[in-house]
């Protein structure tokens, strides 16, 4: 008997320090998986904190967007009455123009005098009556000269268009500066309204950037779990082995010196039961395992 536990002493001794050497090499690189497990949760976590914020930001430029797009609609349909207005304002002061050509052409030349002049004249006979020019029978003469240029005058008057042409031109201006001043309102919201598009769209963009490294990073975490995983399994199915072996050397050395089991190595073996069935150590209790 004693050669036979020698023999089994032989087997397991070295075997005891191999499977050490795997313990310790599975538990280092089980930590550091572990560690980038944890580094690539936290850049997980960080990229989708920073997709979250993009897509509230995504959609505040939209709702500017579309308030722009809103206005832009409003400043069309006000430039287009604008434009309605200077049309018509352009049709009746180029009918008025014509009108007055026409006219023109129909009416003699001494009959074209406009109230300014006809007035001149008047004021010219005046003058003149003042003067005592017109004494006898050359009053009648002034009184009809004045009769007669009143009648033009009045007549100048009813037909006199400048006025009205002078009004309409003012109208025309007018019209032509609230047209353009409300295209360039058209085109100051069309540009806002572009600018949150285009800031959308890079931050849209920015979105898919980052969610896409998000992805990367959670599929890094699930690759650098699953060999932390391995790692562990293969630490303890490692640990198991070394204490299966240390315990049946252990009690071989008991035997051989007719000692009794202590206490220590009983708790150790109630581990390695527990170890063995499934259940879930804590870490001093591992720690005791390896200790032993």
């Amino acid at each position: 008997m004693s050669m036979q536990s020698q023999d089994v002493r032989d087997v397991l001794t070295p075997r005891c320090s191999q499977v050490n050497e795997q313990i310790s090499y599975n538990r280092e690189e089980r930590d550091q998986w572990n560690s980038k497990v944890r580094a690539l949760l936290d850049q997980r976590n960080e990229l989708n904190r920073q997709v979250k914020e993009l897509i509230t930001e995504v959609q505040n430029q939209k709702g500017l967007r579309d308030e722009q797009n809103q206005i832009v609609r409003d400043l069309k349909e006000l430039r287009a009455e604008y434009s309605g207005e200077l049309k018509k304002i352009r049709t009746e002061f180029r009918e008025q123009i014509d009108k007055q050509s026409e006219e023109a052409e129909k009416e003699k030349v001494e009959k074209n005098r406009s109230p300014a002049r006809i007035r001149a004249e008047m004021d010219k006979f005046e003058k003149m009556y003042e003067q005592g020019r017109f004494l006898g029978k050359k009053e009648r003469e002034f009184l009809s000269k004045m009769k007669k240029l009143s009648a033009e005058l009045k007549s100048a008057k009813e037909n006199d268009t400048g006025g009205g042409i002078r009004e309409m031109k003012r109208d025309l201006r007018n019209a032509e500066k609230s047209q353009e001043k409300a295209h360039k309102n058209v085109e100051k919201a069309v540009s806002k309204a572009q600018d949150s598009h285009d800031l959308m769209a890079e931050l849209s963009d920015e979105v898919d950037r980052l969610r896409e490294k998000a992805n990367k990073a959670q599929a890094g975490v699930t690759r650098a779990k699953r060999e932390a995983d391995s790692l562990h399994s293969r630490y303890i199915v490692a640990l198991r082995c070394i204490h299966s072996m240390q315990d049946l050397l252990k009690t071989l050395e008991a035997r051989d010196s007719g000692d009794a089991i202590n206490d220590e190595q009983v708790e150790v073996t109630d581990l390695m039961t527990r170890l063995m069935s499934g259940d879930t150590l804590s870490t001093d209790e591992i720690m005791a395992l390896q200790r032993n």
